[in-house]
């Protein structure tokens, strides 16, 4: 099977190149406005061990980290694919029987559009980063192990290169909190999507209170800004999310949203409780989102 989807032509506002199989659709405008995020990401990135340059680690995510340096994290996005496989997936496929065309937004080192591809689907993968140790480059160690390449694209998520109506699932896969407007982003991505459509938001932050969020935010700036001189805060997302943010993207774009938690363990479930015994903040939860617009 090859992926029917195409980017859309320069005549569109797009400066399109390619450059070792990657579709590179950001304008030199953007391209200044993203270089500070793009190398203080990386950075970040290398220092917490996430250089790694061997096809075996790569290909053992999400269910192991062969560095053993990010296992807390790896753990939560192996639970959160477990549960995409075997309870969201299935329903699809069952709708979808002759593959799904998935939009995979954020796609990091794309483990997830390799194993979207290995059930049959047409991913494409989107980000910012190029390199080859957590960006679209890393895919090499991938496409050796399919039939078929997956499309890349180099790309913001507020201005998709691509014409409308040219996948079924869009997945935002521990990205959607890096959006600098959820609105305009999510209304991007539903240009992008037949009806009916569907979009996850997987493993990005949710506090039950918006003030636990500012926190979270404020910590962590504050924690960067004295481990490595910067506050990581170039571009401005928000990185979290509520329900009453969800709330107010339904109603203003008509997705209608289910909210799934994912097992992470019991010492993962225990971390409310404890923090509200110690009187910290809230910590940060992960779920699920599945949005369906178009549905009959």
């Amino acid at each position: 099977m090859t992926h029917s989807a195409h980017p859309a032509s320069a005549a569109c506002g797009f400066e399109i190149q390619t450059e070792s199989g990657i579709w590179k659709t950001i304008p030199a405008s953007s391209q200044k406005r993203f270089e500070q995020f793009v190398r203080e990401y990386e950075f970040v990135r290398a220092q917490e061990g996430y250089a790694a340059t061997g096809g075996d680690y790569f290909l053992a995510l999400p269910y192991k980290d062969l560095t053993g340096r990010n296992k807390w994290q790896w753990k939560i996005r192996k639970g959160s694919f477990r549960f995409l496989a075997e309870k969201v997936f299935p329903v699809l496929e069952h709708t979808y029987t002759d593959g799904i065309d998935i939009l995979d937004i954020g796609s990091g080192n794309c483990w997830l559009s390799y194993r979207l591809a290995l059930r049959g689907h047409r991913p494409v993968a989107v980000d910012l980063l190029l390199n080859h140790q957590d960006g679209l480059g890393a895919a090499h160690h991938y496409l050796r192990h399919l039939p078929r390449p997956f499309p890349r694209f180099q790309a913001e998520m507020n201005k998709l290169p691509f014409e409308d109506s040219q996948f079924d699932v869009a997945i935002f896969n521990a990205s959607f909190h890096y959006s600098e407007g959820y609105l305009q982003t999510l209304r991007e991505t539903l240009r992008c999507l037949r009806r009916p459509g569907h979009v996850m938001i997987v493993d990005s932050p949710h506090y039950e209170h918006d003030e636990s969020g500012r926190r979270m935010v404020e910590e962590k700036h504050a924690r960067f800004l004295e481990m490595y001189g910067f506050g990581s805060d170039s571009i401005a997302s928000r990185e979290y999310l509520t329900a009453q943010t969800l709330e107010g993207l339904s109603r203003e774009t008509g997705v209608k949203w289910q909210r799934f938690e994912p097992w992470h363990g019991i010492r993962w479930a225990l971390r409310p409780w404890k923090a509200r015994l110690l009187g910290r903040r809230e910590p940060a939860k992960f779920f699920l989102y599945w949005g369906s617009v178009g549905m009959s």
